[in-house]
């Protein structure tokens, strides 16, 4: 594929915590401003605690996080928790060891444990700026782990942390502030570009576009106020329908070709141009070809 960057050629995936903009009372996205591995991240606020979504990929990156959290929270408790184990959403939560309260749902544990290492060392791979802010970094140990919604109480502000099930990963979590309207949905969806989809046999199938989309069918309902992404611009309930539109039409146009016993070659390249022409602006283009071939399993399975 001529549009996939590697890895040692993308900007080094640094938190720029300068940025952070107040999307409502006490509640604030430190954007990624367009870098590649870079996630938004939040920091939202209630009268005794302050909890922190995702830290950036590696130490430093979380350092500075922790830092800006720490001078916003002016003594208030600490929290975090991430939206999925991913190396940039994730991998920087060992710093906060000791000075906040690690929350994740049991299958993201569950993740960090078994595909963390693997991730890890992948990642690592990659070199350059991607692998320095690697070094040093460890697979991080929830200091809790719960089962089901749990509901954190900040005081004046309950935070829910929802998982959803299997989509991108097995263990996807959303964020929802209900008395802001805001709801964090790390990588489920994305703002401006395909979806990612860490399609990697034998090693990684985890993703299901089948019940990614009935994910986004179910979160689209809900039509929060303000939606932050896991990567782009934070919007409005359109970017959930959005995602939602888009996981269909690339299920519908590959199973559609399947249907006819097309060959899968020849339907990742049908589908891959026909989804570039309808999205010509869209990033990401990497992504078509994992998430064809992860709908052509579903299609078989």
């Amino acid at each position: 594929m001529t549009d996939t960057p590697s890895p040692e050629s993308l900007p080094d995936p640094a938190v720029r915590v300068t940025g952070a903009q107040e999307i409502a009372h006490d509640l604030l996205v430190i954007p990624n401003q367009g870098v590649q591995l870079v996630p938004n991240i939040g920091v939202i606020g209630g009268t005794r605690a302050v909890l922190v979504v995702d830290t950036g990929i590696g130490d430093a990156n979380a350092e500075e996080v922790l830092a800006f959290a720490s001078e916003l929270a002016k003594g208030r408790r600490l929290y975090l928790t991430t939206t999925h184990f991913h190396p940039e959403h994730a991998f920087g939560a060992g710093v906060f060891a000791d000075r906040a309260t690690y929350l994740v749902n049991r299958a993201q544990a569950d993740d960090l444990t078994a595909k963390g290492p693997g991730y890890l060392q992948m990642f690592r791979g990659f070199g350059g700026a991607i692998a320095h802010r690697l070094d040093g970094t460890r697979i991080p140990t929830p200091d809790v782990v719960y089962d089901g919604t749990h509901d954190l109480d900040l005081g004046g502000r309950t935070v829910r942390l929802r998982p959803t099930g299997r989509g991108h990963t097995l263990g996807d979590q959303v964020v929802e502030v209900p008395d802001a309207d805001v709801l964090f949905t790390g990588d489920l969806a994305e703002t401006g570009q395909f979806a990612i989809f860490p399609w990697f046999p034998p090693y990684d199938t985890d993703v299901s576009g089948v019940r990614w989309l009935a994910v986004m069918d179910r979160l689209a309902t809900t039509a929060p106020r303000t939606v932050v992404p896991g990567h782009g611009e934070p919007g409005g309930p359109q970017l959930l329908a959005d995602v939602r539109d888009y996981l269909r039409e690339l299920r519908d146009e590959t199973w559609r070709r399947r249907d006819s016993a097309m060959a899968e070659r020849e339907v990742v390249a049908e589908v891959r141009a026909l989804l570039i022409e309808r999205h010509p602006e869209w990033a990401g283009r990497e992504w078509l070809d994992p998430g064809i071939g992860c709908l052509c399993a579903e299609h078989a399975g």
